[in-house]
């Protein structure tokens, strides 16, 4: 006989207390806990809660047969770059970002392109078929294979997906879906974890690969239990600003994949563009010679990127001087201005410190320190770093210059970029081979590396 339940929920994380509480004791987030009534059926037997249907006894490891997977392209390269290759047969993709970035735009654009290999059903409940009619003709991605339905109720989807049996299903978003079992509104840590364990059963069953878009929360993290992001099999992260032209895909979760691949895309009035030569486009509006600029060489997944790092160094009015850094850790940035204040003698201390990585790029990995500590230098000392001059390196507390991983690959992006000269450190010089048109230049620490890089100063030193 099926009875009423009282329960709260926090919305952060999906845990349930029988009682209101302020403070959820699994996430920390206050004022996070939602009252929600659902009704339960008595079990007649015991079943498996797991996502994956039953596949019969047990058996050895050694005798389950191993099968490749062929992966289906979804016709944007740097989206597969993301993926791993394409789309798994039965993967569930969850996509997130901020509303106006971009998903539904490239969503579509990634329908319109697998609808040339099969049929598409793009489900979505939040817009009419009229305004994804107009969004798709914008983009030049109509076609008759891609199928629409705007449905919230999951359990029509599925039948929906189980009539249509298309190659790929888009879902926009996992926040609309309702399940008519529960009485929660839709959006809720209840309906959104069943309407994806529903949505996760028949990709693994039917093979349809699924395509999750979510809703974010002001922090820039997915709406929604932190279950949704394990039931699905990758969650995709789109990132960017709206006022610039770039837009940024990572993998923050892929088990067919790596997760340090970056997909970089740029909006257009026809749709989102794949870039396949990032470091030409980011340094394209370089100012050469002007005090404040050095070049860094970052990797992404398998990718080397090249990105400008600005740095301005002003006298403060202040007490206490400002530290403002854009595309970078603030706390690493401190730590290179307290390198080249104690080890180098900059006095640092009271001036305003302002660091940008130009374009948007956020750089995660300390192999552009010692760019970084030259673009300061740089502009303290109104000397230019060399233009033709690329550094890469860590700095290490004692000033000295640690060597970086995959130096060679490094190197011959700079080199294709035009850089006649390569800063970076005397561990890693050893070990690189001679590359055409790039002098490599080893160097122990800061203060030599600032003798090597900057060029003589244009006006009287500070």
């Amino acid at each position: 006989m099926a009875r009423l339940q009282t329960r709260y929920l926090c919305q952060n994380c999906g845990y349930e207390s029988v009682k209101w509480m302020g403070k959820c004791p699994d996430c920390d987030a206050w004022d996070s806990f939602v009252e929600e009534v659902t009704v339960r059926a008595k079990p007649a037997a015991v079943s498996g809660g797991g996502i994956v249907p039953s596949s019969g006894a047990p058996v050895p490891i050694t005798d389950v047969a191993l099968a490749d997977q062929e992966r289906m392209s979804s016709g944007i390269g740097e989206f597969d770059r993301v993926l791993g290759g394409g789309f798994v047969p039965g993967g569930m993709v969850l996509m997130g970002g901020e509303p106006g970035i971009g998903k539904s735009t490239l969503c579509s654009q990634v329908a319109a392109c697998v609808a040339a290999q099969g049929r598409v059903l793009y489900v979505s409940g939040e817009e009419s078929a009229q305004q994804i009619r107009m969004r798709c003709a914008r983009l030049r991605a109509e076609s008759p294979n891609i199928l629409i339905s705007v449905e919230t109720e999951i359990a029509l989807v599925l039948r929906h997906l189980s009539e249509t049996r298309p190659a790929l299903a888009v879902i926009d978003s996992i926040q609309t879906m309702s399940d008519q079992s529960f009485e929660s509104a839709p959006g809720s840590v209840t309906q959104v974890r069943a309407c994806a364990v529903h949505l996760a059963r028949f990709a693994k069953s039917s093979g349809v690969p699924v395509v999750l878009i979510g809703h974010v929360t002001k922090e820039g993290s997915i709406a929604g239990p932190r279950v949704l992001e394990h039931i699905v099999d990758t969650v995709l992260n789109f990132e960017g600003d709206r006022h610039h032209a770039y837009r940024l895909l990572r993998a923050a979760k892929n088990r067919f994949g790596s997760t340090d691949e970056l997909g970089i895309f740029e909006m257009r009035e026809s749709g989102l563009v794949g870039i396949e030569n990032p470091s030409a486009l980011l340094l394209a509006e370089r100012s050469e010679g002007g005090p404040g600029s050095a070049v860094a060489c970052t990797l992404e997944g398998s990718r080397a990127l090249l990105v400008e790092v600005q740095a301005l160094v002003a006298r403060s009015p202040l007490a206490s001087p400002r530290r403002a850094v854009t595309g970078m850790d603030p706390n690493r940035v401190n730590m290179l201005l307290a390198v080249l204040e104690k080890r180098v003698g900059l006095r640092l201390a009271e001036q305003d410190v302002f660091v940008n990585v130009a374009g948007g790029i956020r750089i995660l990995e300390p192999a552009a320190d010692l760019a970084t500590a030259m673009a300061v230098a740089s502009s303290f000392r109104e000397q230019p770093v060399d233009p033709a001059t690329i550094l890469i390196g860590e700095v290490g507390l004692a000033g000295e210059v640690r060597a970086v991983t995959q130096v060679e690959k490094r190197l011959r992006e700079a080199a294709r970029q035009g850089f006649t000269r390569a800063v970076l450190s005397r561990h890693n010089v050893a070990g690189v081979p001679a590359i055409a048109g790039l002098e490599v230049v080893g160097v122990a620490s800061v203060q030599e590396a600032l003798q090597t890089a900057l060029l003589p100063p244009s006006s009287a030193a500070r």
